[in-house]
């Protein structure tokens, strides 16, 4: 017996059930991790299902000749004529504190090395808050990357999706996010489905050094898990976060990526003889997203008050945003995070694209401080890369656009920002104000980076009280910005 099938038995074996008479099946064909029952009525979507040799499977087609199921294990054990009985109970995911810190597999299975005995079991699938235990989103959650907190804010109870090619720090921006929430009281569920193990390990290991896993938990299905594996993963992670919703508590959820969990779909539905549909996905890949991105919300104060916020990943195939995946969760997500391969390549990083960007929340999830200095970002970035097209062909400038040009190149720089190196709130309003004031007018581009490192230390022996206040409520008065202002004046004296 495998391990999955084993860990499956053990779980069920702990439950108390009232007599219940099964009907038993039998298998009618198997191959490829898909299975045919014949005969085997009164099953429920998604139930799992026991084979007589001690594999478990569930149920995803439901017809009236028998099920289809998919199979949690290697199908070499499975053969035509083998017994099939249901169990009666769906597929569940422990959920509670004691998985904070834990990496485990979608049905429950401590990756860690660790022993993980749970008591509070919740079903994969659960149904989305009704729009009436709902609450607007008015609450920012900080990523710490400048570029994304000024011009495309993220609050909590939003979904945002981050979408661009294949090494364009699609991750690297959603473990940042996951990195800042230390200290704020946010939870964290990381979901992996179909990566390489070594990058997962990698994620692990970032998470670790940066002291983040304590308040993070890590689903993980890799490529080599089975597709039934992959399918059940994000829902396996929203239903951790909903447990800590349910207690008051806001949750960031990131699923990475949800381009391989359709693939792994498609995988189960073509096996299963599902007609295929666009680019042979089935005709319910849509649902397959929605109900559960729809799942994260803002919940009511009636509700516990928690939220889940969701970051959903999608790659996608030389910048082809228009394929159908991706279309799919740009129209069901409040938005969009796009990361550009040509401006990775130019060292812009992160790498996102603010013309192609956009948060639906808007200015409704951002701290007052923020909006106050970061008002006119996208109009300077928009009008830089448009005269910056015609300064490429060394034409003549008059000075209000050299003036336009060297602003917009700081912006960008001041927009570079290095990996696992999150700012704080009173560290992208001091920058950005100090974009404001010309602060970096005649700094070398090589020298940005220590000028900002130099900006901020100074910062924090001048004023430390404004920095408390700033961080604590997000807001800034009139003294504030006067104290701030002078701080400036001060540093560039001392230059």
């Amino acid at each position: 017996m495998s391990g999955i099938s084993e860990f499956l038995k053990n779980r069920i074996e702990r439950y108390r059930f009232a007599p219940i008479s099964y009907y038993s099946g039998t298998v009618s064909r198997v191959g490829d991790g898909v299975v045919r029952v014949a005969s085997l009525p009164e099953r429920r979507y998604g139930e799992l299902l026991e084979f007589e040799n001690g594999v478990f499977g569930m149920a995803l087609e439901l017809t009236e000749d028998g099920v289809g199921a998919v199979l949690f294990d290697a199908d070499e054990t499975v053969s035509v004529g083998s017994a099939v009985r249901g169990t009666g109970t769906v597929a569940q995911m422990p959920v509670g504190d004691l998985l904070l810190g834990r990496v485990v597999d979608p049905i429950g299975r401590p990756l860690d090395g660790r022993p993980l005995e749970a008591n509070t079991f919740w079903p994969a699938e659960r149904s989305a808050p009704a729009i009436i235990d709902r609450r607007p989103v008015d609450t920012p959650l900080q990523t710490g990357i400048l570029a994304i907190d000024s011009m495309i804010p993220i609050g909590r109870g939003q979904r945002e999706l981050i979408i661009g090619d294949r090494q364009t720090g699609k991750t690297t921006i959603a473990v940042d996010a996951i990195m800042n929430q230390k200290n704020t009281g946010v939870l964290c569920v990381y979901c992996s489905i179909g990566q390489k193990a070594s990058t997962v390990a990698g994620v692990i290991e970032t998470l670790s050094a940066a002291d983040a896993m304590a308040h993070t938990v890590v689903v993980s299905a890799t490529a080599a898990a089975s597709p039934a594996m992959q399918y059940l993963a994000p829902y396996c992670a929203c239903t951790i976060a909903e447990f800590f919703a349910a207690q008051g508590k806001d949750v960031l959820v990131v699923y990475d990526d949800l381009s391989k969990h359709a693939v792994a779909y498609r995988t189960m539905s073509l096996l299963l003889l599902r007609p295929p549909g666009r680019e042979a996905y089935p005709g319910d890949v849509f649902y397959l997203h929605s109900r559960l991105l729809e799942r994260s919300a803002c919940l009511s104060l009636e509700k516990g008050g928690g939220s889940i916020t969701a970051l959903p990943i999608v790659e996608t195939m030389a910048g082809n945003i228009s394929a159908y995946i991706p279309t799919n969760i740009i129209s069901i997500t409040d938005g969009q995070i796009y990361l550009e391969s040509e401006l990775f390549h130019a060292d812009v990083r992160p790498a996102v694209n603010t013309g192609l960007s956009v948060s639906r929340v808007g200015r409704a999830a951002q701290y007052p401080a923020m909006r106050a200095v970061s008002g006119t970002l996208r109009i300077e970035l928009a009008q830089y890369r448009e005269m910056a097209v015609f300064a490429r062909f060394g034409s003549e400038v008059d000075a209000a656009t050299k003036t336009l040009l060297t602003r917009g190149e700081n912006l960008i720089n001041l927009l570079k920002q290095n990996k696992a190196s999150p700012y704080s709130v009173f560290d992208e309003v001091f920058l950005l104000l100090a974009y404001d004031q010309n602060l970096f007018r005649t700094t070398p581009v090589r020298a940005f980076s220590d000028e900002i490192k130099r900006l901020l230390v100074f910062a924090d022996t001048a004023c430390p009280a404004v920095k408390e206040r700033i961080n604590g409520t997000g807001t800034m008065t009139e003294e504030d910005w006067s104290v701030l202002i002078d701080v400036l004046k001060r540093f560039e004296a001392s230059a």
